[in-house]
């Protein structure tokens, strides 16, 4: 009877140390993200390319043939001040469907987070030429005589020029740099981060992200595609003015 009572001792203790165990665990769950893309609030799908359709602000009509872009970078700020970086990076390609959402690898503590933010392209430490094969492959690389490393954005497409006639337009966002050639020197940082303010995760928390592409157009310098459509990425002021007004394109949608 003793044998007895000193194993059943043994095992209620031993399942109350594991719920304790349990209770005390802190729930995870990893970071998911969703792209969608407007211009003027009207969603931009692949199904919307090749047709000169927009107006930007200026006036300029235009159509866009492709538009991709790099984030890198995620960081989540928790309220004790704890800053939990998510060291991912994704390529969203507008033409390609599944590049349109972005499970991070890494989980996160579940609960508020004062500010989630990640950086539009790559970091000057980060952008290191010919280090990520997947985007060698994208062809995203950027020629070394503009300091190598690699594209931030790629937004292409026809705009209607001021004798009515199509033109097309290379609207791409680099490293600013003056200088091309074997060295050249750079004015300042186009890389920039996007904060996209507090969230709350819960368990599979879907984190919609929009790119307003009309605003990369329009604030603060108003675009005018008969002035800057082509050569742009040895153009530093050109890529100065894409920073400035990149800072007005992306947004918080939804969290769900």
């Amino acid at each position: 009877m003793k044998i007895k009572l000193i194993l059943i001792t043994i095992t209620l203790a031993f399942f109350g140390c594991e719920s304790d165990k349990d209770d005390n665990e802190i729930a995870t769950t990893s970071v998911n993200f969703t792209f969608v893309h407007k211009w003027n609030e009207t969603i931009v799908t692949n199904e919307d390319f090749s047709t000169i359709q927009f107006t930007n602000a200026f006036g300029n009509e235009l159509s866009i043939e492709r538009l991709r872009y790099l984030i890198s970078k995620i960081k989540l700020t928790a309220s004790t001040g704890e800053v939990i970086s998510l060291d991912e990076y994704t390529l969203v390609d507008l033409e390609d469907p599944n590049t349109l959402s972005f499970t991070s690898n890494q989980r996160v503590n579940i609960g508020a987070y004062t500010k989630v933010s990640f950086i539009f392209g790559f970091t000057n430490e980060d952008n290191n030429d010919g280090a990520y094969s997947d985007l060698n492959s994208a062809s995203w690389n950027v020629p070394a005589m503009l300091g190598g490393g690699y594209h931030y954005m790629q937004l292409d497409g026809k705009y209607r020029n001021n004798a009515g006639i199509e033109s097309g337009y290379n609207y791409h966002a680099i490293r600013a740099a003056d200088n091309p050639g074997p060295n050249p020197t750079f004015p300042q940082d186009t890389f920039f981060e996007v904060n996209l303010g507090a969230i709350t995760l819960a368990e599979n928390t879907q984190i919609t992200i929009r790119m307003d592409i009309d605003q990369l157009f329009e604030n603060p310098y108003l675009w005018d595609l008969n002035v800057y459509n082509q050569m742009l990425m040895p153009n530093s002021a050109a890529q100065i003015l894409m920073y400035d007004n990149g800072q007005n394109v992306f947004n918080l949608e939804s969290v769900e």
